[in-house]
């Protein structure tokens, strides 16, 4: 029988990060922000194999830049298990089909242009080619190997995502830096005797995200998750 602990946490951490990747809407809006119109971005500067960075507020977005103003990247969406139909599915990815694509644990890496992959954010190009000295692979390697995976795909926030994706293609290795902060910070908070508080919310909170009553939650998740965590 597996262990439910690890997979209890799992669950939870996932949950906890959908809510920081949820691309906000711009306030009074009824519907998504459109993107910047073609030729928005300067896309001289960039070379086929390159990986490019979008920081947002809370998390960083990442792609392939496969020339031609193309982009690769991996997005959770919940289209492509539910219809065959392209054009359809090549439309710019809503908050809805995000949050159900991640819940459903479905996602596709897609081509997209610059502008619809960076929606209005500053670029960084190869800045993680600082922590890989030694492993960054040829240019035409990493764009070789972005084009070999698109389509639908798998996805997890902790285990699959865009991060882990672009490193893979550039690097050899998927690592995803931000997920492993982010689960080192949970850590932190849940160690660290004086913030009970903290530790008390994010309790509150694998309650109501994963979605069960607290009877249940506290003898099997809830009190297993915190001895964990501290492990």
């Amino acid at each position: 029988m597996k262990n439910p602990v690890p997979q209890a946490a799992s669950l939870l951490l996932e949950k906890l990060m959908l809510l920081i990747h949820i691309r906000p809407l711009p306030a009074g809006s009824g519907g998504e922000t459109p993107p910047p119109a073609p030729g928005y971005y300067d896309t001289s500067c960039f070379k086929r194999g390159d990986l490019l960075e979008v920081p947002r507020t809370l998390f960083i977005h990442f792609g392939i830049y496969l020339g031609e103003n193309r982009v690769a990247h991996l997005m959770p969406d919940i289209l492509p298990s539910i219809t065959g139909d392209r054009r359809q599915i090549q439309q710019v990815v809503t908050n809805k089909r995000l949050i159900l694509g991640v819940i459903a644990r479905t996602a596709s890496v897609r081509v997209d242009t610059v502008e619809d992959f960076a929606y209005g954010g500053s670029i960084l190009v190869n800045h993680m080619d600082r922590l890989f000295e030694d492993q960054v692979l040829s240019s035409e390697e990493a764009a070789r190997r972005a084009e070999k995976l698109v389509g639908a795909t798998a996805y997890s926030l902790l285990w699959n995502n865009c991060e882990h994706f672009v490193t893979y293609c550039r690097y050899g290795a998927p690592v995803s830096f931000q997920t492993d902060k982010f689960c080192e910070t949970v850590k932190m908070i849940i160690r660290d005797q004086r913030s009970v508080l903290a530790s008390v919310l994010v309790g509150l909170a694998s309650i109501v995200c994963l979605g069960v009553a607290p009877s249940t939650t506290l003898p099997t998740i809830f009190i297993p998750f915190f001895l964990w965590m501290a492990g």
